[in-house]
């Protein structure tokens, strides 16, 4: 059978969709303006030290400019070197695919090169996400796990739906079944990002995670309550928000996309009929997810 995550688009998530394309439209329309490139600068800058920052990392702005620049950073080595990661796996944004499984392996090697040492495979053990003394959510088990992303990609690769929809979706799919030991928030984040790029190549500079680091909480939230609907509307509902609200942070595109869309830019039918594995489905309450011990299980934040 073949995969279909459940997700219904409401009133709601059709006005954004709306909203968003009306406000890209409008952007694209403006001439190229004198200093955006260092405006994209800038944004990827605030791009980096967002998703980062979400999984702890201290280092701030300023600091990240300063490796950018190749200067000499006084911080946690570990810290220096996510950072370090992140900008190396940013510069290769552009020739990523995002219907390619094995260029999702490849960013993850980049991006967790020296943190970890699985990097660039998908997870040989158990993780779950705990809120207190209480597990909220068992990831599938990791002999699981390259099927249930094959099927996602399948999915990816031939969905009609809005890819402002699609990178949502495929976002909150991404952390459900949470392929990697580390690393599934900032690899669900960049990935959203790079389909939204292969849309328009605005997003390619749109610093999103800048925004949903200040709203935390809500990210979360939302992520508990799409898997407690069995329906992804609440987190498409809330990365919708947080990239209409980033839009006029970012400069007009100056270059083509690096790849042809594979999809049409219409919304589909709502989905929430629809049949999707049941192994990663688990109930979710609560309001926060923070790290805990589980027998057998490494254990996250929701997306680490």
């Amino acid at each position: 059978m073949t995969y279909l995550p459940p997700f219904s688009i409401t009133p709601q998530i059709l006005n954004l969709v709306a909203g968003i394309s009306e406000a890209v439209g409008r952007l694209t329309a403006l001439s190229e303006k004198a200093g955006s490139s260092r405006l994209r600068r800038i944004n990827r800058v605030r791009t980096i030290r967002g998703s980062l920052a979400i999984e702890g990392n201290t280092l701030s702005e300023a600091q990240i400019t300063a490796i950018l620049e190749g200067k000499r950073v006084i911080a946690p080595p570990r810290e220096v070197q996510e950072v370090k990661n992140a900008l190396a796996a940013y510069d290769l944004f552009g020739t990523w695919r995002p219907e390619s499984e094995p260029d999702l392996l490849e960013a993850h090697r980049v991006l967790m090169s020296g943190l970890i040492d699985d990097a660039g495979r998908y997870r040989s053990g158990g993780v779950g996400v705990m809120t207190g003394q209480r597990v909220v959510h068992m990831a599938p088990p990791a002999s699981r796990v390259p099927q249930l992303m094959g099927d996602l990609f399948q999915w990816l690769a031939a969905t009609d739906a809005h890819p402002l929809i699609v990178g949502s979706v495929f976002h909150y799919e991404f952390e459900l079944i949470h392929p990697f030991a580390d690393g599934n928030g900032r690899m669900g984040r960049m990935w959203q990002n790079l389909i939204l790029a292969n849309w328009h190549p605005l997003f390619a500079d749109m610093p999103v995670e800048s925004l949903v680091f200040d709203h935390q909480r809500d990210y979360y939230q939302a992520l508990q309550e799409s898997t407690a609907q069995a329906d992804s509307a609440p987190f498409i509902t809330f990365m919708l928000q947080m990239i209409l609200e980033t839009i006029p942070s970012v400069p007009p595109p100056s270059r083509p996309p690096s790849h042809p869309p594979s999809r049409r830019a219409a919304c589909g039918a709502p989905h929430g009929n629809e049949p999707r594995s049941p192994a990663v489905r688990p109930g979710a309450q609560g309001s926060q997810i923070v790290p805990r011990a589980v027998s057998g299980a490494c254990v996250g934040r929701w997306p680490d």
